[in-house]
């Protein structure tokens, strides 16, 4: 509807009749089928546009030739949205042109001058705007991240270009800003290689590097002044981060930096109209910088001369829809082929980005010992020995040595408290041998509530006479205790002393420096202004113990970006981490050692052959299907099929992870694993056995992931 037809100031209720007549004629006219453009006449010129049909369906991921209309032949410019009759048989033509089939949104690629279809060409039933959206840089990425992670060309487009709102497309974007002034280095000169990778964006290089950043708050800055550099040479700039809580500390950090207007935001919280403006504003290349979570990794930013992606190891970099591209995959493919820069950092260290390095596609961008430890703060842990002989720990959950850390820690500001869920009830363990309590009939765990009674979470039975099958314990100990019964105990031991939680239900931003107990889950820990004076980490058993490849690595990350937040040692910034001392993340956190955490991890899944020296899929779907699509699969010859193996039944009204069965439907899972250099052909040959599949017509549903992140 146009705005001469729409609202006025008052609304359309308030509208006298004849402007309402207006409005229901405007809404007929937007529901009615476009032309079929029978007997219409053709373009003189190139009467044939290519077109990418919006169907992601593997079996029809390919390019689909209609005629223009002369009408059209103004408007149906390569990279427009357009609208096509799709479906119709050969036998339904009329006047040379083909008719019928459902009417499909698509993509005009490009116009020739003759097709590659023998018979009788349908015409372009519309063109929906004549903004130009899907630019060839744009669709080459989107081609490769389709190849790469065997999906199809729609399914990515529909990640890449935010939907079309009209009043947005209507309104120019402003004129772009003359070319900023290089910054200063600032605290990039605290690592080794910071200025010389400063100096070489600015002079127009292409820098590959992975950067361990010190602990502090400066990482926002210092990602705003490599952005800075770039735009200084005249080149674009991409930054993705996790969340939207990054988002705001990068934005804040250009707009310091940089002033107004020379950058755009693009995430999926903002509404329709305000992403695809700023999103238009960056096609048109009003702002030559962008900032934003996994939306924006395909942002179409002009000249593009560096990418940044912060924290890669976060769950949010991994897109939850088809064909679910990682950012950071994206971004290396961007980098590979726009020639850019390329900058991962972190506080911690995944083996993705050690790899980087160990292969010398990226250099590492790290500080001296002696800076790492002036920023870091001290870290001290509580191990099962430490607990068993302390009376406090038996007693609460909390060891002698974190009470004093929190009593000393409160004189001075707030204390972090990181507990592994949210929520209050708690699963439950035998108090003796930790063995956890599972209910007697369904085998489920058993959880307490208000009243202290004992309750399985799976079918709902009282148990009320519990005892410990392994060891014949009756005393239960909380297996691990929700972020909200964690502020209510801290609450009573300290009762003079706010305590504010972050998590799912209410995550904050910040909090003041004024004395406070901060109990929040990992990942929503908020910033404190001049930092947390101490930090505990609650048990990190449970992050430990979980059966996942990245167990390891993803509780070290954790517990690195919540000490991250904490005060240097020299201004008395303290840690207490009550996990086993001797475990191999633990020493790398005492030690601040991520990178060489990650090295050694990925020196032992070279010699197993696990991600990412290996290229991994996994294949899931109910018993039948799956085994007739593995019949099928023509796979390289050095690929390796680990399983099929059951996959855990999704309980109905349970949160549904990534990659899950339906609720109630019994699945199993196959691994297929391929050594280095062989990634492609397994993608080609899963999308192959995919796509013939779903043209014979296959009912049961069977999943393709590459490279996913939980592979037990």
């Amino acid at each position: 509807m146009s705005s001469a037809n729409g609202r006025g100031e008052g609304g359309a209720e308030g509208a006298p009749p004849e402007q309402l007549a207006l409005i229901r004629e405007g809404v007929r006219q937007a529901k009615a089928k476009p032309r079929t453009w029978r007997g219409a006449p053709l373009a003189k010129e190139l009467p044939v546009a290519r077109v990418l049909v919006d169907k992601g369906v593997l079996h029809l991921d390919r390019y689909f030739d209609y005629a223009v209309p002369e009408e059209l032949d103004e408007t149906a410019q390569p990279g427009v949205r357009v609208r096509v009759r799709f479906g119709a048989g050969r036998h339904r033509v009329r006047e040379g042109r083909r008719e019928g089939g459902g009417l499909i949104d698509g993509y005009l690629v490009e116009r020739l001058a003759d097709s590659d279809y023998s018979g009788p060409l349908a015409a372009l039933a519309q063109v929906v705007s004549p903004e130009p959206v899907l630019g060839p840089e744009l669709l080459g990425l989107a081609r490769a991240v389709a190849d790469r992670y065997a999906g199809s060309l729609a399914d990515v487009l529909q990640l890449a270009v935010p939907p079309r709102n009209a009043r947005a497309e209507g309104k120019p974007s402003p004129a772009p800003l003359p070319v900023p002034g290089a910054p200063e280095v600032g605290s990039w000169a605290r690592y080794g290689r910071g200025a010389a990778f400063m100096e070489s964006l600015a002079a127009g290089g292409a820098p590959r590097a992975v950067w361990n950043a010190l602990p502090g708050p400066d990482w926002a800055e210092e990602i705003a002044r490599a952005v800075g550099a770039t735009l200084a040479s005249g080149r674009g700039a991409l930054v993705v981060v996790p969340d939207g809580r990054a988002v705001s500390r990068v934005d804040a950090a250009l707009t310091s930096l940089l002033g107004e207007g020379r950058h755009a935001v693009l995430t999926a919280e903002a509404g329709p109209e305000k992403r695809y403006r700023e999103w238009l504003a960056v096609r048109r290349g009003s702002v030559r910088a962008v900032v934003g979570t996994r939306a924006a990794m395909f942002a179409p930013v002009r000249d593009l001369g560096l990418v940044v992606i912060w924290d890669d190891g976060d769950d949010s970099h991994s897109e939850q829809h088809a064909p679910q591209p990682h950012a950071r995959e994206v971004l290396l493919l961007r980098a590979a082929h726009d020639k850019c820069a390329f900058l991962l950092g972190s506080w911690g260290c995944t083996v993705e980005a050690a790899q980087l390095v160990e292969s010398g596609w990226a250099l590492p961008l790290v500080a001296e010992r002696e800076q790492v430890r002036g920023a870091a703060p001290l870290v001290r842990t509580v191990g099962d020995g430490d607990l068993a002989r302390d009376e406090a720990a038996r007693a609460a959950r909390l060891p002698t040595l974190a009470w004093q850390v929190v009593r000393e820690g409160l004189k001075s500001g707030p204390v972090l408290v990181q507990v592994p869920r949210r929520g209050y009830v708690p699963r439950m363990a035998c108090a003796q041998c930790r063995a956890p309590a599972r209910c007697r009939h369904c085998a489920g765990p058993l959880e307490a509530q208000d009243a202290g009674a004992l309750r399985c979470a799976w079918c709902g039975r009282d148990e009320a006479a519990w005892h410990c099958p392994e060891c014949g314990g009756f005393r239960l100990r909380a297996q691990i205790v929700g972020a909200r019964r964690t502020a209510e105990e801290l609450g009573r031991a300290f009762p003079a002393v706010p305590v504010r939680t972050s998590g799912r239900e209410q995550v904050l931003d910040t909090v003041s420096e004024a004395p406070a107990l901060v109990v929040s889950t990992p990942g929503a820990e908020p910033v404190a202004e001049g930092g947390y004076a101490a930090a505990l980490l609650l048990d990190g058993w449970a992050m430990l113990g979980r059966p996942d490849l990245r167990a390891g690595e993803d509780a070290l990350r954790r517990w690195i970006g919540a000490a991250a937040l904490v005060r240097p040692q020299g201004a008395g910034g303290t840690v207490v981490v009550v996990a086993e001392p001797t475990l191999r993340p633990v020493q790398a956190l005492v030690r601040w050692d991520p990178v060489g955490h990650a090295v050694r991890e990925l020196a032992e899944r070279a010699e197993l052959g696990f991600p990412p020296v290996s290229r991994m899929a996994a294949v899931s779907g109910a018993p039948e299907a799956l085994a007739g699509f593995l019949a099928v699969l023509e796979l390289p010859h050095e690929a390796e099929v680990l399983g099929p193996i059951p996959m855990a039944v999704t309980e109905a009204g349970r949160p549904r992870r990534v990659g899950a069965p339906p609720p109630g439907e019994r699945w199993e899972r196959a691994l297929i694993r391929v050594p280095p250099g062989s990634g492609a052909a397994l993608a080609t040959a899963l999308k192959t056995a995919q796509a013939a599949r779903m043209a014979r017509g296959g009912s049961e549903p069977v999943r393709v992931r590459i490279d996913p992140s939980d592979i037990g």
